[in-house]
């Protein structure tokens, strides 16, 4: 009779042996027990998410989603110049023990917003390549050749705030590795000769992450619009009127952005029981993604709150926030594109 009482995954459980390994983080139905040295999340409609030690049975009860993810460590290979593959970066990070001081750890939010079925680790370093590679290209980090200690001490400080706040995960260590052994030129070559003809940019892009729905990109921006509001209202801004209140119109511009997207029409509806032509509908996907990729470099703005003047990044900022309302904008006023 032994074994009688033994606990069983529930129907539909995926396999969690992968974690730690192949991927970040799985999707779990309510009920699953939280594996040994994995930690539970629970992730609400609205946002709030709530951890469960190993151990625990994960009830996620009216949670929206439910995941399981192993904190680490992890080691991905990056490649932090499109145009230059056999230039590569070997980079070590983990999930962090949570942060008392914050009500939400960056990387549940990340799971709750970014999470799917799952986080894979190579989808994650294909996310992580395609942060660094804009943050290089725009400027805001730099690597330059024969970089001396102080330059990759400096990439370094600012690498780690842009994973941090962008995935919530902490780097521990990060190397240059060459990878020209590994790159396959011909292909390389040929792939741009193909870009060229199609009047495609010569150099190579950032790495391809896949595109989101429509919907994937609201839920994003409903989730994730008050965190970056928060990063920003917390930035300690030196004596002085002028900046005071240029901070202020921007905390008063993020929170109308982010009702604004918390308030969108579907996709699919001009009005109730009206449906959208298609012309419409693509103007509306259009300016979804655009929202997402200005909330990406929000993101990003947001790891350099602590390392530059805030005089230095309010062009920044103000750009981004009206790209932000460009896009809602645009996509509310989309009915008739």
């Amino acid at each position: 009779m032994r074994g009688l009482f033994k606990r069983t995954a529930p129907a539909g459980a995926p396999d969690t042996a992968a974690l730690g390994t192949d991927a970040l983080a799985l999707r779990v139905p309510s009920g699953t027990m939280v594996p040994h040295a994995c930690i539970g999340l629970a992730c609400g409609k609205g946002g709030a998410t709530r951890r469960v030690e190993h151990g625990a049975r994960l009830a996620a009860g009216d949670s929206k989603s439910a995941y399981c993810f192993h904190p680490g460590p992890y080691s991905i290979e990056l490649t932090p110049f499109a145009a230059a593959p056999e230039i590569g970066l070997q980079l070590s990070f983990v999930v962090d023990d949570p942060d008392p001081r914050v009500a939400q750890q960056r990387f549940d939010l990340y799971l709750a917003s970014e999470g799917g079925e799952g986080v894979s680790l190579a989808a994650f370093a294909l996310a992580v390549d395609s942060a660094l590679q804009r943050e290089l290209a725009q400027g805001n980090l730099e690597l330059p050749p024969c970089t001396t200690l102080d330059e990759w001490n400096l990439f370094r400080a600012g690498l780690n705030q842009l994973l941090y706040q962008r995935f919530g995960v902490t780097v521990e260590d990060c190397l240059p590795v060459d990878l020209g052994d590994r790159v396959d030129y011909a292909q390389l070559l040929l792939a741009r000769a193909v870009d060229v003809r199609a009047k495609s940019a010569v150099s190579a892009p950032a790495p391809s992450v896949p595109a989101l729905t429509d919907a994937q990109a609201l839920r994003r921006l409903f989730l994730e619009l008050p965190g970056v509001t928060s990063a920003l209202r917390l930035v300690a801004l030196p004596p002085g009127q002028a900046l005071f209140r240029q901070h202020q119109a921007l905390l008063q511009r993020l929170d109308g952005v982010a009702l604004l997207f918390a308030t969108m029409p579907s996709l699919e509806l001009a009005a109730p029981g009206i449906a959208l032509d298609v012309a419409s509908r693509a103007a509306r996907e259009r300016h979804s993604a655009g929202a997402v990729l200005a909330l990406d470099e929000a993101w990003s703005l947001a790891a350099r709150f602590a390392h530059a003047p805030a005089a230095s990044w309010f062009d920044d900022a103000d750009r981004i926030v009206a790209n932000l309302e460009h896009h809602g904008a645009g996509r509310r006023a989309s009915e008739h594109a």
